[in-house]
């Protein structure tokens, strides 16, 4: 018997952006570099070996942020843990709106994500940089 999907992606999404701030480029740029934010790059890394990296961002692979978020788990990362705003980013913007969506479900606070992601970043002339995740994968600039 098929599946039967009863809420699709798009759904999934508009319900992501009710309630997860979203930022421009040109908002993210003021922010970045500041002690109070992280952002936070979802991305695989072979997407940021492809494309690049924003510097200073901090890689969290998007199958393991449940995991790093809850400081119950042994996979916790303490970064998670500080007093700072979150700026999610990926690819394109919808994996990062599904995911800050779960961060604050989780009650991480605050959160937001980057309108458009890395390549509305890329694509705005933001800063990129050659470099490697934390798991010590190669990133190339774009």
């Amino acid at each position: 018997m098929p599946q039967s999907i009863k809420k699709g992606y798009k759904a999934l999404l508009a319900e992501a952006d009710a309630v997860v701030p979203a930022f421009e480029v040109g908002e993210a740029r003021a922010l970045q570099g500041q002690d109070g934010t992280v952002f936070v790059d979802l991305r695989d890394p072979r997407e940021i070996e492809r494309e690049g990296k924003m510097p200073g961002a901090f890689h969290c692979p998007r199958g393991m942020l449940e995991f790093w978020i809850d400081p119950e788990s042994p996979y916790h990362k303490p970064i998670f843990g500080e007093d700072k705003q979150f700026v999610f980013f990926c690819a394109g913007g919808w994996r990062s709106a599904l995911a800050a969506k779960t961060a604050i479900e989780m009650g991480l606070r605050p959160v937001s994500h980057l309108k458009g992601g890395f390549g509305a970043w890329k694509k705005a002339g933001a800063p990129t940089e050659m470099g490697t995740t934390e798991s010590g994968e190669k990133g190339s600039a774009g």
